[in-house]
C-alpha cells in the first residue's frame, strides 16, 4: 500500500510540475480591424426595379446621414432577376446598433422608405469583414463590378486562407481585373467568402478572363484553391446613380 502510495504521489507530482501547453483552435489570421460591412440584397418585384430605384435616389440621402454607403447596384446578370445589392459600412458592432436605432427613429427615412416595401419581395443581410491581407480599393473610373462568392470546405482560412490568397494575388499582379475588396463572412452562410471586382465593362471582363484561363500562372494557382472549394456562384452588377463606387 505504501509503494502504491508512493508511486501516486510521484504521478501526481510530475503531471503538476509539467509544462502547461495551450492548444489554439484559430482558424486563421486574426481581424483585428473591426470594421464591418453589412451586405444587402432586396428581391423586387417584377417589373418594380425603375420605380423602386428612383425612390432610394430621391430619398438615400436621409439614410446616408447616419451611415456610411459603400455601394449600390442593381444586378445584371446571375441568379434571380429584379435584385438589388448594397453594401454598409460600420466601425463595429457597436456602431451599427446605434445606427440602426437612429435610423428607426427617423420619421422622415421611415416615410420615404414605405412605398419601397410594397415593391419588394424578399430581403437577405449577410455580415462580412475584409480579409486581414485585403484593404478596400476604388477604381479610378466608372465602370462594372463582378461579385463572386465561393462556398469553402469546413476549417476557416487556416485550412484554405493561404491557397485562396495565391490564386487571387494571381488574377491582380498579372491585370486580369481589379480587385475592389475580399470579405468573409461573419454572419450568413458560413465559410463562405465574397470577392468584389472592377472591370471597365462586361467585354473587357470577358477578355480577361479568357486570357487568364490561359496562363499557366493563373490556371496553377486556382487549380490549388479548388481543393478546398465546395461551391460558387456570381453576378454582375451595374452600379446605380447613387452609387459611391461607380
Amino acid at each position: 500500500m505504501l509503494v502504491l502510495r508512493s508511486g501516486l504521489t510521484r504521478a501526481l507530482a510530475a503531471r503538476t510540475l509539467a509544462p502547461q501547453v495551450c492548444s489554439s483552435f484559430a482558424t486563421g489570421p486574426r481581424q483585428y480591424d473591426g470594421t464591418v460591412y453589412e451586405f444587402r440584397t432586396y428581391y423586387l418585384k417584377p417589373s418594380k426595379m425603375n420605380e423602386f430605384l428612383e425612390n432610394t435616389k430621391k430619398n438615400i440621402h436621409l439614410r446616408t446621414a447616419h451611415s456610411e454607403l459603400v455601394g449600390y447596384w442593381s444586378v445584371e446578370f446571375g441568379g434571380r432577376m429584379n435584385k438589388v445589392f448594397h453594401i454598409w459600412k460600420y466601425d463595429n458592432f457597436a456602431h451599427r446598433t446605434e445606427v440602426r436605432k437612429a435610423v428607426a427613429k427617423d420619421k422622415e427615412w421611415q416615410q420615404s422608405f414605405i412605398p419601397n416595401l410594397g415593391l419588394t419581395d424578399k430581403q437577405e443581410i449577410e455580415i462580412t469583414y475584409l480579409v486581414p491581407w485585403c484593404k478596400l480599393e476604388k477604381p479610378a473610373k466608372e465602370g462594372v463590378y463582378e461579385l463572386v462568392s465561393f462556398q469553402m470546405k469546413p476549417g476557416g482560412p487556416a485550412l484554405w486562407g493561404d491557397a485562396f490568397k495565391r490564386a487571387i494575388n494571381a488574377h491582380v499582379d498579372l491585370g486580369y481585373s481589379k480587385l475592389i475588396g475580399v470579405f468573409h463572412t461573419e454572419y450568413g452562410e458560413l465559410n463562405r467568402v465574397h470577392v468584389l471586382w472592377w472591370n471597365e465593362s462586361p467585354d473587357s471582363r470577358a477578355a480577361g478572363r479568357h486570357r487568364s484561363h490561359e496562363d499557366p500562372r493563373v490556371v496553377a494557382a486556382v487549380r490549388e484553391s479548388v481543393n478546398y472549394l465546395v461551391s460558387q456562384q456570381n453576378m454582375l452588377l451595374i452600379p446605380t446613380s447613387f452609387s459611391p463606387l461607380k
